[in-house]
């Protein structure tokens, strides 16, 4: 089945890079959906955007601690795209796929290493909805390309020229992988943090 990618979802702390990758993405004729800080950076670099709450139907809540934990986005990334009863839900609740998922973290590591962090501080700085995301598009990489890592934009940008806008099963493996890793060493880095704290 055709995995060429279409529609993107870009929400990263780390910014560095983000502009000239959503760029290329767009050139190829990816359609853009991020999320507070991510698209109004998108927007300053000259790209059109949809907001998360444009796809969901609801406002970011709570204070951001909810946007992307929503079935027409969870729903648009975990589809098998070759199981017909998976499209056919897609197709009845109006829920289309989303191909690319770029993902990077709250600073956790960092806000707790700074002087003066509190509890309070430590806490709002775990990041929930982005691991989340990374993890369903990692689960479901045999669709979805998950990028974690700013490292590994231009290598995704590449294998999209050279593919008609598509990136390899061994890629997306490759990525995959790398995001389950990072989101171990995220939870473990919280695990340390507030065993220390008893």
């Amino acid at each position: 089945m055709d995995r060429k990618i279409m529609r993107a979802l870009l929400s990263v702390t780390d910014k560095g890079g983000l502009v000239d990758f959503a760029k290329g993405l767009s050139e190829m004729g990816v359609a853009l959906i991020s999320t507070g800080g991510t698209a109004k950076a998108l927007r300053d670099g000259g790209l059109k955007v949809s907001d998360v709450a444009e796809v969901t139907g609801h406002p970011e809540m709570l204070d951001g601690r909810v946007k992307t934990l929503h079935p027409r986005i969870h729903g648009g990334i975990l589809a098998r795209r070759d199981d017909p009863s998976h499209r056919a839900q897609l197709a009845e609740h109006h829920i289309a796929t989303i191909d690319l998922v770029c993902v990077n973290l709250y600073a956790f590591e960092a806000t707790v290493a700074g002087p003066g962090c509190t509890l309070a501080d430590a806490v709002e700085n775990i990041d929930i909805g982005g691991p989340c995301l990374i993890r369903a598009s990692a689960k479901n990489h045999q669709d979805v390309t998950v990028v974690t890592d700013p490292g590994d934009y231009a290598v995704v940008l590449q294998e999209m020229k050279a593919n008609g806008g598509q990136v390899s099963l061994a890629t997306r493996r490759r990525l995959a992988a790398k995001a389950f890793r990072q989101t171990n060493r995220y939870d473990g880095a919280i695990a340390d943090y507030l065993e220390g704290q008893v």
